[in-house]
């Protein structure tokens, strides 16, 4: 990360968060929040949002366990409107066939959910209320209304670089968990605001960049003078690296659909200006070019491994995020002359980007025998090795990690390379976008348990595995202090990974494993204050040059607690799958003769 402004110019503007209890009082580490809600029939008192813990262990929940399902009636959301409804007020366009209606008795995977061994599921664990405090805190103002959250609110640390901006990547468990919690304003506004910045002209040197290029941060500035609000962005000029985000118009546009689902509140994803901005990042990334693949090709240092990790080339986290951002962009634009023409090049892309990643990024162990026993300097459209990787570039770990029962998707593919490190955001997001099909996130998961150990040890889940180290770190990483084997992007181990780990395991049916993870996560998360990650090959030691006090580390965890409560949230940010990729119409190549 780079340097940036001071922490006191923002903390200062974030004392307005301090009124943000109900009746002037900020909520103590024994305050809990719950929503009304009709559970089973059962009719649950509604409990104040400063409720203490002993007053909500009086409601009568032993019923529940003895239920073989939950059925929960909330207010209304998106997700839970009938088709027939929406179809009825016009709401519901053509494309949203790509995209299936969630309500909790329809989801296939909860059906396969069996019910807490836990005394009680909804018994609040002590850290819920003191994550929302924490979280509260990163909360930024501008001219009096919530915009997004810090990075980090770590007084400890004196060097704040940029970690007291706003993150879009960063922000996006924090949105999550706002819009679980029914707060969907900061949400709002956040999309909005960063929407106002994509527009704005963006040149690093003398290169401008793509119309359609998001922010990677931004922050407000106060001035205390004239009381006045400013909005300083960063699009990769003050980036290390100097390298511009490319997931980030992927988020916003994922994040841009989880709000849509969560709140009904339509007119947003339909105003011309979200409807341009869906446009613009699209036009980036569909564009033609040379390339005879139809995965992204990227540089190092554009995603959430933003330092040099050799992911240059197609990595899979940006592939996953593309593919995602692609499926939720063809549920909200527009079937006007405009929006037409992106669908139908939308439509085709998935086609053929579904088709590259589950065929050539896959692996498991019969595709990793195949790979083993490829012969080299194939010409012509009979080759079975396409890429022309050399088996002897195989490395010798992968043989021991690769166990016979599960599979992931690899880091990279490209000519005559491929990357086999485990890249835990991309496998888990192509499980929630359906890139990978059943079988395939099945295999996934089944990997998690059969390399518990690897993947995640004592605290979940690294992000890289395994660990570059000695002259591969040196020639990999350019000897990046940061970078050093089992640490940061390195074999690192995040927090953040939390929430997608449990959205991954609830929509494959195995709450179990999201149990697990979160019970890990807090024997220590709380106690180590929250950091941004751990260092070891078990995760057990707080990262060298982690910051405490992560707010996606928070947010993260509130999200996994929050969905393994009440799994129709899964529905904000999950796809089911579409029947029609998985068998695209074959057509002959106009360059194959026979």
């Amino acid at each position: 990360m780079s340097p940036s402004a001071s922490l006191p110019a923002t903390t200062g503007h974030l004392s307005n968060t301090k009124d943000l209890g109900e009746g002037g009082r900020r909520p103590s580490s024994r305050s809990l929040r719950l929503s009304s809600r009709m559970v089973g029939g059962m009719d649950l008192r509604k409990v104040d949002s400063l409720a203490s813990i002993a007053e909500a262990e009086d409601l009568d929940l032993s019923r529940l366990l003895d239920r073989p399902r939950l059925k929960i009636e909330r207010k209304r959301s998106f997700d839970e409107r009938s088709v027939s409804e929406l179809t009825a007020s016009g709401n519901l366009r053509q494309v949203d066939s790509y995209d299936s209606v969630y309500s909790l008795g329809t989801m296939r995977s909860v059906l396969d959910t069996p019910v807490s061994p836990a005394p009680n599921p909804f018994d609040p664990h002590p850290m819920v209320a003191e994550a929302w405090e924490a979280l509260r805190r990163t909360m930024v103002f501008f001219r009096g209304q919530p915009v997004g959250t810090i990075a980090a609110y770590d007084h400890a640390s004196e060097d704040v670089l940029n970690y007291d901006q706003v993150f879009v990547r960063d922000f996006f468990p924090s949105a999550l968990a706002f819009l679980m919690n029914g707060e969907p304003e900061i949400v709002k506004n956040f999309l909005t605001k960063t929407l106002h910045l994509q527009g704005w002209e963006k040149r690093i040197d003398r290169f401008k960049l793509g119309e359609g290029v998001m922010p990677a941060s931004f922050k407000v500035k106060h001035d205390p003078t004239r009381k006045t609000d400013n909005l300083i962005a960063d699009f990769g000029e003050s980036a290390i690296g100097r390298v511009a985000p490319v997931d980030s118009g992927f988020w916003w546009i994922i994040l841009l659909r989880a709000y849509t689902k969560s709140t009904g509140d339509l007119a947003l994803a339909d105003s011309a200006e979200c409807q341009k901005g869906m446009r613009l990042i699209l036009a980036l990334c569909l564009s033609e070019g040379f390339d005879t693949f139809p995965t992204l090709l990227c540089t190092d240092g554009c995603s959430m491994v933003d330092r040099r990790m050799g992911i240059y080339g197609y990595p899979i986290e940006i592939q996953a995020l593309f593919f995602m951002a692609l499926r939720c962009a063809l549920t909200m634009l527009k079937q006007d002359t405009e929006g037409k023409e992106f669908i139908d090049r939308i439509v085709k892309r998935l086609h053929a980007l579904s088709y590259h990643i589950r065929n050539y990024f896959w692996l498991d162990f019969q595709k990793l025998n195949v790979i083993y026993r490829y012969k080299t300097e194939e010409y012509s459209h009979t080759a079975v090795n396409k890429f022309n990787v050399i088996p002897d570039s195989i490395p010798d770990w992968i043989f021991d990690f690769m166990p016979t029962r599960g599979g992931y998707f690899i880091g990279n593919v490209s000519p005559a390379r491929m990357d086999f490190r485990w890249f835990s955001l991309a496998n888990c997001i192509a499980i929630l976008s359906s890139l990978a099909t059943p079988e395939q996130s099945a295999a996934i998961m089944d990997l998690l348990e059969e390399r518990w150990e690897e993947l995640v040890g004592e605290m979940p889940l690294k992000v890289t595995y395994p660990a570059l180290e000695s002259h591969e770190w040196r020639i990999v990483t350019g000897c990046d202090p940061k970078n050093t084997r089992w640490s940061y992007h390195n074999g690192g181990t995040w927090p953040v990974t939390l929430w997608l780990l449990t959205a991954a395991c609830i929509k494959t049916g195995r709450p179990q494993i999201a149990r697990r993870a979160i019970d890990l996560a807090e024997n220590r998360l709380s106690k180590d204050s929250w950091p941004e990650y751990y260092d070891g090959k078990l995760g057990r030691y707080v990262g060298k040059q982690a910051r405490k006090f992560q707010t996606w580390s928070i947010a993260g965890y509130l999200v996994a607690k929050m969905m393994l409560e009440d799994p129709s949230h899964l529905g904000m940010i999950s796809l089911e799958e579409d029947k029609a990729m998985m068998r695209p119409p074959i057509r002959r190549s106009a360059s194959w003769t026979i």
